[in-house]
């Protein structure tokens, strides 16, 4: 019996062709949640982003999974946290620096960018997400760091990676690409608010469309794939829904019989 559902953002609850959530899916999670499902918001973003990106407006989940996965929110208290080592930060800065590109170090409150270029601004618009603020980034970053973006294409990204050693990628734009730690994904803040719950992830749902959903899609009692998912994504779920903007996400939870 499913008792939570774990949904990402963009492209699965909020459409970027319309710039809102569609109706029924407002529906589905309020009678869910009306019916003692637990609902979660599950994202790339940390906790600030995912306020200003307008999502807060038609939806109020029990909590949140951010940064891909490396922090979760149940009211206002985190009770996952996993930050990236400090030497993979710094070695980090040094490639962004000889390589020119643009950097986004999220820290759990904030974000700060090192540069803003052509890739950076074109990656933020398609999203409709605001960069943050720019600083100068020290060889050595201060701060605990819980993921990072490259503005880079795939290129770039090839030369900085395998230096890495701890780190992967999920790439969410030509030109933008997240990095986390290899053992940090959506699939384990899940995980954190099911244990802290008293629940097992046989019992949750989670649903959504591009490469950093797929671990939480493969490790959930239930795995959805929107329409407008990635073909990758698609064949690791149970099924696949229709697309954001034709009601895929009330029409998956219809299927599993979550909502009438």
């Amino acid at each position: 019996m499913i008792k939570a559902v774990f949904s990402d953002i963009d492209q699965t609850l909020f459409s970027h062709k319309s710039k809102t959530v569609p109706s029924s899916a407002i529906r589905a999670v309020d009678e869910m949640m009306n019916k003692g499902i637990k609902f979660y918001l599950c994202s790339g973003r940390n906790a600030y982003l995912i306020r200003k990106s307008g999502v807060y407006d038609f939806i109020r989940p029990d909590g949140i999974v951010t940064m891909n996965g490396a922090q979760a929110i149940i009211g206002d208290e985190s009770i996952y946290l996993h930050p990236i080592p400090e030497d993979v930060v710094d070695a980090l800065i040094k490639f962004a620096k000889r390589l020119r590109f643009g950097l986004t170090l999220i820290e759990e409150k904030e974000g700060h960018i090192n540069m803003i270029d052509e890739r950076v601004i074109s990656a933020h618009e398609k999203y409709g997400t605001r960069f943050p603020q720019p600083r100068t980034f020290p060889d050595h970053y201060d701060r605990v760091v819980y993921q990072a973006i490259a503005y880079c294409d795939a290129f770039d990204e090839s030369l900085f990676l395998p230096h890495l050693k701890e780190c992967k990628t999920a790439r969410w734009d030509e030109y933008a690409v997240y990095i986390m730690p290899k053992d940090c994904d959506k699939s384990k803040g899940a995980k954190a608010v099911m244990k802290h719950l008293g629940l097992d992830m046989s019992e949750c749902l989670c649903i959504g469309d591009d490469e950093n959903d797929i671990e939480m899609i493969e490790n959930a009692g239930v795995g959805i794939a929107m329409g407008n998912a990635l073909d990758m994504v698609k064949s690791k779920a149970d099924y696949v829904t229709d697309t954001v903007d034709h009601d895929g996400f009330y029409k998956a939870m219809k299927h599993y019989g979550l909502v009438k």
